[in-house]
């Protein structure tokens, strides 16, 4: 006979609702469940495994008195209508487990390799000019608003910015579902990315199905708090109104960072409401930036009534939201980019060497085939 185990409903209930599931419709995916529920019957170990792969939910939550109290363990700064966001999603936890894993690992490593300290963690504050942050910011990443205008696209300038952090040793990791999982695709209504803050590994994630414009500014305002030698989990936008003044400060210096307000300024056609969506073209192609981005420069600038502004931005939203969005691509590269450069060569050397078990490579890359390490390798250079 099987042994059962004793759950209290409220637990089964709470996982449901942790992973957005509806308590309906999980019954129809496990038929006991209603019984579960009802205290008539009792899951089996392997049932109860089962049902907490479906909920996304560490097995031993369910042996709690009380469902628990999960928070982001870094600072979170996320709000919707300027009210804190309670609960984290477990795809957003096990998304942040995965990254702080990923830096513990390349901590040690650049230890061992006997790496420096990165001097641009924690080297400015909020106190700080925001004109001469953003441009140490860009002098640092190489960033040249001249070779950005002479890019065909700005989802080449999102490419060269991502490969100009990489350089600087910063893991950017850019992804749109659980690690290598497909069928959990992250939510950017709940986050467009973090920071992870580390003098030996510093770690910016950005949320991959978010759309590029957006991801462009993610990657500056998280590279800010780096900067400020912070952790943050943040939701904010080129347009956003953050009420925390730790992202309203990186806000500002991400604008400048990809708008500087001088250039924009000498650049800018000041014209009728009916030539704004022109302009607002010209410039994003002049910056490579998102609409919005240059929308909110302008709006900066003070040539805009608030009428205008938020009548110009919901038009502009709206269009950006019915352009459709490009599938596939290689699968190297899409691997790469969401592990990171610098984090895969690193991880995949000390693999080869045997400084590293394979079998923690391919938990901390998100695969488990021989083959794919190997041609992902291949693909880097590496081999």
């Amino acid at each position: 006979m099987r042994m059962r185990v004793e759950i209290k409903p409220k637990l089964l209930r709470w996982a449901c609702e942790r992973a957005g599931l509806d308590i309906d419709k999980m019954a129809l995916r496990i038929p006991q469940f209603q019984a579960w529920e009802s205290c008539e019957a009792q899951p089996t170990l392997k049932q109860l495994e089962h049902f907490a792969k479906a909920t996304h939910t560490p097995v031993g939550y369910f042996f709690l008195p009380e469902p628990p109290v999960e928070h982001v363990p870094i600072p979170d700064f996320r709000t919707v209508g300027n009210i804190h966001v309670k609960y984290p999603s477990p795809d957003l936890l096990d998304t942040v487990y995965l990254c702080q894993q990923r830096q513990e690992w390349y901590r040690d490593y650049a230890r061992s390799e006997g790496d420096e300290p990165i001097s641009f963690v924690g080297s400015t504050n909020l106190r700080s000019n925001i004109e001469a942050t953003a441009e140490r910011i860009r002098h640092a990443l190489g960033f040249d608003l001249e070779e950005r205008r002479q890019m065909p696209t700005w989802t080449d300038a999102l490419r060269r910015f991502i490969d100009q952090a990489d350089k600087l040793g910063i893991l950017v990791m850019v992804n749109g579902v659980v690690g290598s999982n497909n069928r959990r695709k992250l939510d950017p209504e709940e986050f467009r990315g973090f920071a992870l803050s580390d003098d030996l590994a510093p770690l910016v994630f950005i949320n991959g199905a978010d759309t590029k414009a957006a991801q462009m500014f993610t990657l500056a305002h998280e590279l800010t708090h780096l900067w400020i030698g912070q952790s943050a989990l943040s939701d904010v936008g080129p347009v956003s109104s953050p009420t925390h003044r730790v992202e309203i400060w990186c806000n500002q210096v991400a604008a400048e960072i990809l708008v500087p307000l001088a250039v924009l300024r000498k650049e800018y056609r000041n014209k009728s409401d009916l030539h704004l969506r022109d302009e607002l073209q010209r410039l994003a192609r002049r910056f490579k930036v998102s609409t919005l981005v240059i929308l909110r420069r302008i709006n900066d600038v003070g040539v805009l009534t608030q009428k205008q502004f938020w009548k110009a931005y919901r038009e502009e939203l709206e269009r950006l939201r019915a352009i459709p969005r490009g599938k596939g691509g290689d699968f190297y590269l899409t691997q790469s980019a969401r592990v990171g450069k610098c984090f895969a060569r690193a991880l995949i050397t000390s693999t080869l060497e045997g400084q590293t078990l394979h079998r923690d490579a391919f938990h901390l890359l998100g695969f488990s085939k021989f083959s794919t390490f190997r041609d992902l390798g291949h693909s880097l250079g590496i081999g």
